[in-house]
């Protein structure tokens, strides 16, 4: 269903995709408007396999950075409403624009142990386009740009990863690079929710699995002679 878009449907995508480039553009934590693209085609190629509504999985891919809690200062997720302030003056439908805010207010990983599974299936094909980009190389880049960004270490064995029970709990953490690996990245891939993204992310899964141990042989000096 909704294969193609109308020429009122594209020319809402043109102008929401014009507004999210020119908001994400100079973003250096990794999830700036190259990764909106990718989850964007991500996206839009798993809506094609599982049969989702291609104009709710594009606006709600394009929107779903902008306004996220890691880029506002008091912590806040305001996704939700930059999505309704954009879209309600496009005159989309009301059924459509409360849809595309629920998936991004539903759609960050919010620590291991708060479980975020979506209700809809546009919401899903977001959800695992946007896990997708959070793993294998492109998913390690953007964890040192992101942990950068923050000032942290990119390693420090004197702590330990925490699995943390809350959202509050996850938005607080403050420690290196590498811990988030175990965190989060590591268990994406079982938290794929569309066929074609559980396929997708053994490979990824796998390169970011030997990515880690790879950096922790490398830091113990256990790969030389």
């Amino acid at each position: 269903m909704g294969s193609e878009l109308d020429v009122m449907q594209q020319a809402v995508i043109d102008e929401v995709a014009r507004r999210a480039e020119e908001a994400l553009s100079h973003d250096a934590s990794g999830h700036d408007w190259w990764h909106i693209q990718r989850v964007r085609h991500v996206a839009l190629r798993l809506a094609e396999l599982e049969g989702a509504d291609r104009f709710v999985v594009e606006l709600a891919a394009l929107l779903h950075d902008v306004g996220d809690w890691k880029s506002q200062a008091d912590g806040k997720d305001i996704g939700g409403r930059i999505a309704r302030e954009w879209l309600t003056p496009l005159d989309v439908p009301l059924e459509t624009i409360q849809h595309v805010a629920g998936i991004i207010e539903g759609l960050s990983f919010k620590g291991a142990g708060v479980a975020t599974e979506m209700p809809t299936l546009e919401g899903k094909c977001v959800q695992d386009a946007d896990r997708l980009d959070a793993i294998g190389a492109i998913g390690i880049g953007r964890a040192f740009a992101f942990g950068g960004s923050r000032g942290r270490a990119m390693h420090d064995p004197a702590t330990a990863a925490v699995l943390h029970q809350s959202f509050d709990e996850y938005k607080q953490k403050s420690g290196a690079t590498l811990h988030h690996f175990t965190e989060k990245l590591l268990l994406l891939k079982d938290r794929m929710q569309t066929e074609s993204g559980r396929q997708w992310a053994e490979r990824r899964h796998e390169f970011t699995r030997e990515f880690y141990e790879r950096f922790l042989a490398e830091w113990d000096s256990r790969d030389v002679g």
